[in-house]
């Protein structure tokens, strides 16, 4: 079945660094858009990053572009999202996801908190 596993969350000081990583396993990964989105506390999930099979072409929110980047590796079959200038806004879980066409799968996520 399909599986996506993101690490590399945590809490860091507003003005810090972080690396996300979701691994995926049971699929075609380079046929997959990948994308990151965040579920802040008493929020609503949003969309952060996207990147695409081919190109490869990416998009991002507003509030994050300047500060994230996306990137993948289809040889290791996993996604990253570097953030830079972390704010405490930014504070929230963050969630892989692949698609394609009208399937989209999930991760479980992983907490990044942005202190003061």
């Amino acid at each position: 079945q399909v599986q996506l596993v993101e690490s590399g969350g945590g809490l860091v000081q507003a003005g810090d660094s972080l690396r996300l990583s979701c691994a995926a396993s049971g699929l075609t990964f380079s046929s997959y858009v990948m994308a990151w989105f965040r579920q802040a506390p008493g929020k609503e999930r949003e969309f952060v990053a996207q990147i695409t099979q081919s190109g490869p072409s990416t998009y991002y929110a507003d509030s994050v572009k300047g500060r994230f980047t996306i990137s993948k590796d289809n040889a290791k079959n996993t996604v990253y999202l570097q953030m830079n200038s972390l704010k405490p806004e930014d504070t929230a879980i963050y969630y892989c996801a692949a698609q394609y066409t009208a399937i989209r799968y999930w991760g479980q996520g992983t907490q990044v908190t942005v202190s003061l």
